[in-house]
């Protein structure tokens, strides 16, 4: 039997990005003795099992349910506070929060931790596993006229020494760093052409200085777009990180943060590399086994579906509520999967447009439907647990 269609389509885009990114040399392991693979994805048509042989049984609901919350620009306390007291009565035990290095450190070497303790602190204490998402480039990191997204090789050990600063200080605290956004785009690569070989640069940088001053830190690779696009806009998350293994980049992180968002689909819909769907997160985690990362954990920073009335990759809100308590059920058995965290909590004020339809919590504090569902999907889920 020959290669399956699948197989072919993946192996032509993989042709394509190599012909389009220049390639830029590899980084080399800690380790001399680490030797360079030739490795093969496996036919996304065919099910590999995850671990063979092990069955891993069901995790406790809500072990791995968080959401990602958006405090960036929420300056009043209270809300902070609110923002992690709502999570926690809904049962989560994750929270992803966004800690840009622009408003820690807006002048070299001068850090202001001020917001970013607040909501450290609260999340902390009201008992969440706390994932930080850590990017924005200061001005004086930046030629004039760059966006915020935009990180020359040149600032690397800037940016290295910030994300070592922000592990150090909260090293007790806050175990997992997530290094980057989305740089399989080219919006959040500065509006330049996509560079897996300079993302793994920055990555290896960061994790050496990371590791140097918080050891026990955990140090994830950036959670990529999920997209089909081979084009100056960004590549494929799947062929993305293939090239990214390629350069060197499996000892310089602890695992993989992954967005998975379903659209239209439900969350049982076969993954296939054509096709974006919730379990597309499944290829990326078939790529980290060929290449020998099978002990590597995946924390899920982004995932959802969107209940908004026109937007064309909305679901009703039925269907929302439905096809997030059959992912969250489903994701139980990933043993590889240490959280799924929604998009998003809460935003600081709406947007009016599709964004909005994606908040579990309004503006005002207010639990919308989605919320009350998962609160007691855990809560259902708790009791019959608990019984003998």
């Amino acid at each position: 039997m020959g290669p399956s269609p699948a197989l072919l389509t993946l192996l032509a885009l993989g042709a394509l990005i190599t012909s389009c990114i220049p390639s830029s040399g590899r980084i080399e392991p800690h380790s001399a003795s680490e030797q360079e693979t030739s490795v093969t994805i496996p036919p996304a048509d065919i099910r590999l099992p995850l671990l063979p042989q092990r069955d891993p049984g069901l995790k406790p609901v809500g072990a791995q349910l968080g959401v990602h919350t958006r405090l960036t620009d929420e300056v009043e306390e209270w809300k902070i506070r609110r923002t992690f007291e709502l999570v926690r009565q809904m049962g989560g035990s994750w929270v992803v929060e966004y800690f840009p290095w622009a408003y820690s450190e807006p002048e070299r070497g001068r850090y202001d931790w001020t917001h970013s303790d607040l909501v450290v602190e609260y999340a902390v204490s009201n008992g969440l596993h706390l994932v930080a998402r850590l990017d924005m480039v200061p001005e004086w990191a930046r030629p004039a006229g760059t966006s915020s997204r935009y990180l020359d090789e040149s600032a690397f050990e800037d940016y290295a020494q910030f994300v070592a600063a922000f592990a150090q200080r909260y090293q007790d605290r806050v175990r997992y760093i997530v290094v980057w956004n989305e740089p399989n785009v080219s919006f959040e690569w500065g509006f330049r052409p996509v560079d897996p070989e300079s993302y793994v640069r920055l990555l290896a940088t960061t994790y050496r200085r990371t590791k140097a001053v918080a050891p026990a830190a955990k140090v994830l690779f950036a959670g990529l777009a999920p997209t089909l696009e081979i084009s100056e806009a960004g590549v494929s998350d799947l062929l993305f990180l293939e090239r990214a293994y390629e350069a060197g980049a499996a000892p310089y992180f602890d695992g993989l943060a992954a967005h998975t968002y379903g659209w239209r689909a439900p969350p049982e819909e076969e993954p296939s590399p054509s096709t974006i769907n919730f379990r597309r997160v499944e290829l990326l985690r078939r790529i980290m086994l060929a290449h020998g990362d099978d002990r590597k954990e995946i924390l899920i920073t982004e995932s959802g579906w969107n209940d908004h009335p026109r937007w064309t990759k909305a679901v009703r809100p039925g269907q929302r509520i439905e096809y997030t308590i059959r992912a969250l059920e489903m994701t139980r058995r990933w043993h590889w999967l240490s959280a799924i965290n929604l998009w998003a909590f809460r935003f600081p004020r709406e947007s009016h447009n599709y964004n909005d339809y994606f908040a579990l919590v309004g503006v005002d504090f207010e639990p919308r439907p989605i919320y009350h569902a998962v609160r007691s999907y855990v809560q259902a889920g708790s009791q019959d647990q608990d019984r003998p």
